[in-house]
This record gives structure tokens, C-alpha cells and sequence, in this order.
């Protein structure tokens, strides 16, 4: 079984208009509006890949009962900790340039929070849980170590993709995958990451430090995996930008859901192309548009020696 971790998911309010004057009344073209955050995101994307997937995370109020239809909808299994307050709503922006305004979301106390560590009891060996996303401020910083620890305990894997402070702090646990776009990378270790070749020794050094799969995306110029087999880079698909918001948890259903039966470099080919396909619609991708486009995707081992070269 696969599960999805959103400490804080939200419904996410599209709105869309050429673009936004401050100060004035803008005038929008259209809205919708979906379930958010970025477990939420991976799970969604997982089902299209006919993967049995359990969300789990807090929610709460009405808006809570919007997104956990919406998963049911699409065939995710929910097992949520009901929480006082209401879910959040975040405003993403469409317009000359993309813009979001997100919300803090409710408070969560001991008793919420100590029934969500005691639902990792039940995984199993053989599963896989998604970290996703960064840990609100009022929930322990160590709360995706403690969990992590429940998990490998139990004989499960995990992917984390999260914040620099709560991904270091899970190394140790030997992460299945991680997943830093190349900024972050660089934030991890203080410096500016532009190039695959400057990202391989950082990246190197993660999979030292206990990370089984490390995949640097780079936005139109593809993406890295580095392992203990060595290092490879992916192109992205042809194809025009149009929503960036879930490309990135997109890649890591990608990987996720074909770890299971491929080996890492062919479950990097299509984390590629998933993601790519997800920043090419408007909202997540669909099986489809990731069969369309996976066999422009070539994946191509990156030598160490090039870098100093």
C-alpha cells in the first residue's frame, strides 16, 4: 500500500485573468477550485497509475468535507485525523505571472497530533509512505523524523519531499527517495547550484549520508538521479509551461508508482515525464498525457569526471 502524508492540505482557489493592476478591480475569467497540498497532489496522481493509495493527514470544517470527496471521487482511501477548525483555502493566482496566496491553516493540538503518530502502527513491510511538504509551525520540527522512524521500524520505505531542516533530520533513516529542486540543493549546502555538474557531488553526498535515490529537478532543463549505481540526467518532454503548481509532486508520484516494478533509472524516466506532463495542463496529469510523452524522455548516465572537466 502506498500512503500520502498533508499535515496542512487545503482547497486550492484557481483564478485566472490577463493580469493583476494593484490597487484597481481586476476583472477574473474564471475560477475552480480543487483539493490541495502536496500529498494530496501525489496521491491524485498515484490513482492514475491504478495505485491502491490511503491519505492521510488533518482536516477539518467544510472545506476538510470538500477534499475528502474529491479524493473518494477519484478513488483515494482517506483516513484523516478530524481536527477543530477549518481546512484551509489557498488563492493561486493565473495570470502574467503566477502568484499564490496561502493560509496558515488550523492550529492542531496534542491529542490530534498523538492519533496521527499512533496511525503509523499499521504500516507494513512492504509499503511505501509520502512525506510531503513542509511541517506547520505549531507541530514538533522532529515530527517527520519520529514518524520516519515508525515506518523503517515497521519495515516500510519513504519518500520525503520537504523543507532543508526536516529533510537532513530524516537522512540517517535511508529515505527511499528525496527529492530537492536545484535551489534547494543549494540551500542545503549554502551555496548556487545551476548546472548538473555542480549539483553532483552535493547530491553525492546526500546518498552518503543515507539517501537510497536523490532526484534534482530543474525545472524545462529535466532533472538528476544520483544513487549508489551511479549518477543519470532526464530531458523534459516537449511541450509548453502552463501550470507549474504540482509539477514537482507529480515527478514524485512518478517515481513512486513505478519503483514498484522497475528498476530507479526507468522509475526516473517517468517521475520525469509525469511531472513535465502535469506542468503542461492546467491542474495534474493523467495517465495519458504520461504515455504520450515518455518516450521523448531519454535517461543518460552522467559521468563523475565530467564535472571536474
Amino acid at each position: 500500500m502506498i500512503y500520502t502524508l498533508t499535515l496542512n492540505p487545503s482547497i486550492d482557489y484557481y483564478v485566472t485573468l490577463p493580469e493583476v493592476v494593484l490597487g484597481e478591480v481586476n476583472r477574473i475569467q474564471e475560477t475552480s477550485q480543487r483539493a490541495g497540498g502536496k500529498g494530496i497532489n501525489v496521491a491524485f496522481v498515484l490513482r492514475e497509475y491504478d495505485v491502491e493509495t490511503v491519505a492521510l493527514g488533518f482536516i477539518g470544517g467544510t472545506t476538510g468535507e470538500f477534499i475528502k470527496k474529491a479524493l473518494k471521487d477519484k478513488g483515494v482511501r482517506t483516513d484523516f485525523v478530524e481536527v477543530d477548525g477549518e481546512t484551509r483555502i489557498n488563492v493561486k493566482i493565473r495570470a502574467k505571472e503566477e502568484t499564490e496566496l496561502n493560509a496558515s491553516g488550523p492550529v492542531i493540538r496534542d491529542a490530534e497530533l498523538e492519533q496521527l503518530t499512533e496511525q503509523f502502527e499499521q504500516i507494513q513491510e512492504g509499503d511505501i509512505v509520502v512525506l510531503a511538504g513542509s511541517i506547520p509551525g505549531n507541530l514538533p520540527s522532529s515530527l517527520y523524523r519520529v514518524l520516519a522512524e515508525k515506518i523503517r521500524a515497521n519495515g516500510a520505505e519513504f519518500v520525503v519531499d520537504t523543507t532543508k531542516e526536516a529533510m537532513l533530520e530524516v537522512l540517517s533513516l535511508e529515505p527511499l527517495m528525496i527529492k530537492p529542486n536545484h535551489h534547494e540543493l543549494g540551500e542545503l549546502f549554502d551555496t548556487d547550484v545551476k548546472t548538473f555538474e555542480q549539483a553532483l557531488p552535493y547530491a553525492e553526498q546526500l546518498v552518503e549520508r543515507g539517501a537510497k535515490n536523490v532526484i534534482v529537478s530543474f525545472a524545462g532543463d529535466g532533472a538528476m538521479l544520483v544513487n549508489a549505481n551511479g549518477a543519470y540526467t532526464a530531458n523534459t518532454p516537449n511541450g509548453k509551461l502552463v501550470n507549474s503548481v504540482g509539477a514537482g509532486d507529480s515527478l514524485v508520484a512518478g517515481f513512486v508508482a513505478n519503483i514498484l516494478d522497475h528498476d530507479a533509472s526507468e522509475a526516473f524516466r517517468y517521475a520525469v515525464t509525469t511531472g513535465s506532463a502535469s506542468a503542461y495542463t492546467f491542474g495534474l496529469c493523467t495517465k495519458q498525457d504520461v504515455d504520450r510523452l515518455v518516450s521523448e524522455v531519454d535517461v543518460t548516465p552522467l559521468s563523475r569526471l565530467e564535472e571536474t572537466t
